[in-house]
């Protein structure tokens, strides 16, 4: 096809979804882009070329992109054919593994622009396919719907919602439970081959105006639904083991739709000191006060910390807009100064946390697993043993994790925890809250800090050091490119140790399945695993360091050995990377 001949091509296609859109909005944008393009404006160009450069791909994280017109972005007619398609993995689904049965499905959204609508749409596509179909009363947490689909005893369930993105972005997250899947994966996001089968289905989905949408018929859930989620949740607090409850709380939802929630459960379990950063309280879809909606990046704490400073407070807690992350922050005895913990630190708090109630409560050891993802740190794997609980690891995603069968408790480095699996088979930052709240207050009233408690665990099983380092790239092919660089020319040391394991994790184990991704560990136990990211275009490098503490009095001088060794491993990387 000449460039002539594509143009033209692209024109139509442009005009031809304009026709079919029933969004006012995207349409009029589409129709203005066309016009610029055919004044020769070479931004609308662009912008129509990547709007219509093929299909948003259906994958294990459903769909995520930007709000717009075209098959590349996420707007009406996406999630009507996502839903259409959904709907009929579903009624295959349920038909086999229980003939006779009607499927059930909940539909939630958060708060930004458009998600009320995309939800609406496909509660409305599903109810016209046949599914008995309940929609959540209001923008709620991540958590909350996938806590409904098993409260509900329902096969499906979609959260219209893109997390920590960027304001412009909207995304699809897809669940199965009862009927739809394996017992170990009901309640819990969509991995292979069930991703493979919807997008197959979405894939077979004919033209928009052949999918039927019901004017009515499904059911909007009360506020029932809630009131069940934050008793439940706030039910997780063990007065009895844990009583103090003397913590002062400063709490950001980073103008998401955790915060009522999380207060609401906070008090509930007892910690009634919880002062919300007022200017980031309510749902904004526009995140005015931070540039980018993720507690992990620079500068997303910062209103938060300067609350906590002023309020003198004990703790900072802060969740990501969809409240399925949870953020901790606290004054460093070392330096005097606030810092957020790393996602391994508060994994490994929480971790020990969960064994000490759970031996308390005289639970059977074997009875439980504890499991994280492989790019995180090892010390949940030693913390578990010396509790005598098994422990797995996991390919990254909490659609991994939380399938693991027997999980009492996982987590993820990028801030995901998984305190309560029977109630919320994935990640949950409002569960997480309670228990960090649990712990902290523990703390507290042993005249410790959280930091005192991760030092326990130090001196108990080494401390851990972790880092990573993520390369954006503007061209997908030079992922392709470093990673092929490492395999042709393995490195042979990390920090002046000698590497003396290496797995191709392409080639996958008994343990995992195949992934795209490299690890070496070196002779004094230096690990390093290189991936590219599975949602954005960035290789992303984690690295770790153990290091043996004899006394609390070797914490000084063994944090500043990890962290010059953790330097010395970053340059390596790289120079291994030809950065």
């Amino acid at each position: 096809m000449t460039s002539s001949e594509a143009d033209l091509q692209l024109l139509n296609d442009a005009r031809a979804w304009a026709a079919q859109d029933p969004d006012p909005r995207t349409a009029a944008t589409l129709t203005e882009l066309v016009k610029l393009t055919e004044a020769g404006t070479p931004a609308a160009r662009q912008d129509l070329e990547d709007s219509f450069r093929g299909t948003l791909q259906f994958g294990t994280a459903g769909l995520r992109a930007a709000l717009g017109p075209g098959p590349n972005r996420m707007n009406r007619v996406v999630v009507r054919r996502a839903a259409a398609g959904f709907a009929t993995f579903l009624l295959r689904a349920v038909a086999e593994a229980a003939p006779g049965t009607r499927p059930r499905a909940v539909v939630g959204y958060d708060a930004r622009y458009n998600s009320d609508i995309f939800a609406t749409e496909t509660a409305a596509v599903f109810t016209a396919a046949g599914i008995e179909t309940f929609l959540m009363p209001a923008a709620l947490p991540t958590p909350l719907l996938a806590y409904a689909v098993r409260a509900l005893e329902c096969d499906g369930g979609v959260m219209v919602t893109a997390s920590h993105n960027p304001p412009q972005d909207s995304g699809y997250k897809v669940y199965l439970g009862r009927h739809a899947v394996e017992e170990s994966g009901r309640g819990a996001q969509i991995v292979a081959p069930y991703d493979a089968r919807i997008a197959d289905e979405i894939s077979r989905t004919g033209e928009l105006a052949s999918i039927p949408l019901a004017q009515d018929g499904w059911t909007v859930l009360d506020s029932g639904i809630v009131e069940n989620y934050e008793a439940a949740t706030a039910g997780l607090a063990d007065r009895p083991l844990f009583p103090a409850r003397d913590l002062k709380i400063v709490l950001t939802p980073l103008h998401g739709v955790g915060g009522a929630t999380a207060v609401s459960v906070l008090r509930a379990a007892g910690f009634t000191d919880v002062t919300l950063v007022s200017e980031q309280a309510e749902p904004d879809p526009d995140f005015p006060t931070v540039s980018f909606p993720n507690p992990e990046e620079p500068g997303a704490l910062d209103l938060a910390l300067g609350v906590a400073m002023q309020a003198d407070a004990d703790i900072v807690l802060a969740n990501d807009p969809d409240a399925d992350r949870a953020a901790v922050a606290a004054k460093d005895p070392d330096t005097g100064a606030w810092r957020m913990l790393r996602g391994d630190e508060v994994g490994a708090l929480l971790g020990a946390h969960v064994a000490a109630r759970l031996a308390a409560s005289g639970a059977e050891a074997e009875a439980g697993v504890f499991a994280n993802s492989v790019v995180s740190s090892r010390l949940l794997a030693r913390i578990a043993a010396a509790a005598g609980f098994a422990h797995e690891e996991t390919l990254t995603g909490f659609k991994w994790i939380s399938r693991v069968p027997g999980l009492v408790y996982g987590y993820e480095e990028a801030l995901g925890y998984c305190v309560a699996p029977d109630l919320v088979r994935d990640k949950d930052g409002l569960s997480a809250a309670v228990l960090i709240a649990e712990l902290a207050a523990t703390a507290k009233a042993e005249g410790k800090t959280i930091f005192d408690t991760l030092d326990e665990l130090y001196l108990v099983h080494g401390l851990h050091a972790s880092d990573q380092l993520n390369i954006r790239v503007g061209d997908l092919g030079l992922l392709d490119a470093m990673m092929n660089r490492l395999r042709v020319n393995p490195p042979e040391s990390f920090g002046g140790s000698a590497v003396e394991s290496f797995v191709d994790l392409a080639e996958g184990s008994d343990q995992l399945p195949p992934t795209d991704g490299l690890l070496y560990v070196t002779r004094d136990l230096s690990r390093v695993i290189i991936r590219p990211s599975g949602t954005e275009p960035k290789l992303k490098c984690y690295l770790e360091v153990i290091r043996s503490v004899g006394s609390a009095a070797e914490l000084p001088e063994a944090r500043l050995a990890a962290r010059a060794a953790l330097d010395q491993v970053l340059t390596d990387v790289r120079e291994a990377l030809g950065l």
